[in-house]
């Protein structure tokens, strides 16, 4: 071989061993991502609002990708178990649907027993804003929430008061209820609205706070009452039902939200382009009416918008739980 062919091919390969091999990650950088199904890890259980707001994304997501989104649900410890999963997975096709809790709420409960941290999730966007609400059982002998807080006044042991779990926005917002009005509320904690719900409906609890959508057919269905709203307006999903400064209440004032984050290892061109994507399923028309019928209101904003509303949020309830001196560890 004549020697300045040898040295080419040596040249070529000396070349080959210093490039690193295309790999999934790097493929998953550029346009051949997803190359396998996408999975929407909810971490609390089936049929609260966290479900139902990523199960309206699945099928408009699957059409834009090009491959399968499923929804996994894995519940427990307040969302911690399913965000950690998504904060420690590394295969780019793994997606958390975040909420008030796991993305802002849980750093200022579990102090020192966060398994992640906020630096440990890449937000994508914001899908939806839900106001809670404040149920009675049917059983209840109320009308309205002064109703309520006047009967809380005339019982030594108060009123019993449901949440889908200890340190929730639904907790939160119970505790700013008992604080206001001056009145003894016995928290009760379920695993999740599911069974909450079933439990308020029997009348073996007396009042709960749920968000919106995961209420809205027991509402219509007069199988709770609703007493009051959490947002600074009226639900158009519930004209009829009062705001809580209606009422009386204006400083319970708590609006719980549910969006989309990545692990933060996650590279930024696939962060950036679900977020387009998420978008342009939030911006059509058919989506927004889905979304408003559950009583949500639809956001849809960037990777940008929304990393420092949650940095905001994690700064605002970590005061609220510092005065309510409240600590799940």
């Amino acid at each position: 071989m004549h020697a300045t062919t040898r040295r080419t091919c040596l040249a070529a390969g000396l070349a080959a061993l210093a490039t690193p091999p295309v790999t999934r990650q790097g493929m998953a950088q550029g346009k051949d991502w997803p190359d396998r199904p996408v999975r929407i890890i909810v971490p609390f259980s089936a049929a609260g609002t966290t479900d139902i707001i990523a199960r309206l994304l699945v099928e408009p997501l699957t059409l834009r990708l090009g491959q399968s989104v499923v929804v996994e649900n894995r519940p427990g410890a307040g969302g911690n178990i399913g965000a950690d999963a998504v904060a420690k997975s590394t295969d780019n096709h793994t997606l958390l649907m975040t909420t008030i809790g796991t993305a802002a709420i849980n750093y200022g409960l579990y102090r020192t027993s966060m398994p992640y941290k906020p630096t440990d999730l890449a937000a994508v966007s914001n899908i939806a804003a839900v106001p809670n609400v404040v149920i009675a059982a049917p059983n209840l002998p109320v009308k309205t929430l002064q109703d309520a807080v006047a009967l809380a006044k005339t019982r030594q042991d108060g009123l019993t008061i449901a949440s889908s779990g200890n340190g929730t926005s639904l907790h939160l917002t119970g505790e700013l209820l008992k604080q206001v009005a001056g009145i003894n509320l016995i928290h009760v904690p379920f695993r999740g609205s599911g069974p909450m719900l079933t439990e308020v409906i029997a009348g073996r609890v007396d009042l709960a706070v749920d968000n919106l959508p995961s209420s809205l057919g027991h509402i219509r269905d007069n199988r709770v009452r609703a007493l009051a709203v959490t947002s600074a307006e009226r639900s158009s999903a519930i004209p009829e039902v009062p705001t809580m400064r209606e009422a009386g209440y204006p400083a319970v004032d708590a609006t719980a939200w549910f969006g989309i984050q990545a692990p933060a290892r996650m590279p930024k061109e696939i962060v950036q382009r679900l977020s387009r994507e998420l978008q342009a399923i939030v911006r059509d028309p058919a989506m927004r009416a889905k979304i408003e019928e559950q009583g949500a209101r639809p956001v849809g904003d960037t990777p940008e918008q929304f990393q420092a509303f949650i940095d905001q949020e994690i700064a605002r309830w970590g005061e609220v739980i510092r005065k309510a001196n409240i600590q799940l560890d």
